[in-house]
């Protein structure tokens, strides 16, 4: 604001400024706020990754996922490992065009941050209109997708974002108790017929996709995560 003098100056002094509003003035306040995932957090030289391998049946080679994390806010107590890209090789190239698609994809959603997990439900619950497969372990896949789903779940929780679901001890040998006394009650299947850890005559469970329900006394009960019909 432009203030005009009209009077005649007979004098002057000068105002020396405040020493504690100047040392305020010079020294910024430290934001403590920790660093939240988000798309302008530039990739550095060097990141944690893991790789994990599968061997569909409807893949002639084996794939090899690889999902690379960031850490954030390091040596601090806010501390996070955060996924920041994935990675998809494989020696076929039949499933090459959409697999790099899926990668870029992923991981933009990955480096965009915010909740992330989204995408495991998202991934699992695609179908192939030619049929699933079951993978080693008994475990029923939907689609490759839906494998690729899998893996990404199983690494969220390998670093914390999402909870794993164990099973106590006290369930684990109860499961245990009936596995063997289901085992000794029916016949022993040959080496050919057992293509899973489970029974050979066991179904699938509609909880965890996996053949592993029998039933014993009327009541269907998962060997693999504990479901049970009867409680």
């Amino acid at each position: 604001m432009t203030v005009k003098i009209s009077n005649k100056i007979v004098g002057y002094r000068v105002k020396k400024a405040d020493p504690a509003a100047g040392e305020s003035a010079a020294t910024p306040q430290q934001d403590n706020t920790p660093v939240q995932m988000n798309e302008n957090i530039e990739r550095p030289d060097f990141l944690l990754g893991t790789t994990y391998k599968i061997k569909p049946p409807v893949a002639e080679h084996a794939m090899y996922i690889t999902i690379n994390d960031i850490l954030l806010n390091e040596d601090t107590d806010h501390e996070s490992r955060q996924p920041y890209e994935v990675f998809i090789n494989s020696k076929s190239m039949e499933h090459f065009q959409w697999v790099i698609a899926l990668t870029r994809v992923i991981s933009a959603v990955f480096r965009k941050g915010g909740d992330v997990t989204f995408l495991v439900e998202e991934l699992r619950s695609v179908y192939d209109p030619n049929g699933g497969y079951f993978k080693k372990g008994g475990v029923f896949m939907p689609s490759l997708v839906a494998e690729i789903g899998a893996v990404i779940e199983k690494h969220l929780k390998a670093i914390g974002l999402l909870e794993s679901e164990e099973m106590s001890e006290t369930t684990k040998r109860i499961l245990a108790e009936k596995r063997a006394e289901f085992e000794a009650s029916t016949s022993t299947a040959t080496n050919d017929e057992k293509s899973s850890d489970y029974p050979a005559n066991a179904t699938m469970c509609g909880k965890c996709s996996t053949k592993a329900v029998i039933v014993m006394d009327g009541c269907a009960t998962c060997l693999s995560c504990g479901d049970s019909k009867c409680g």
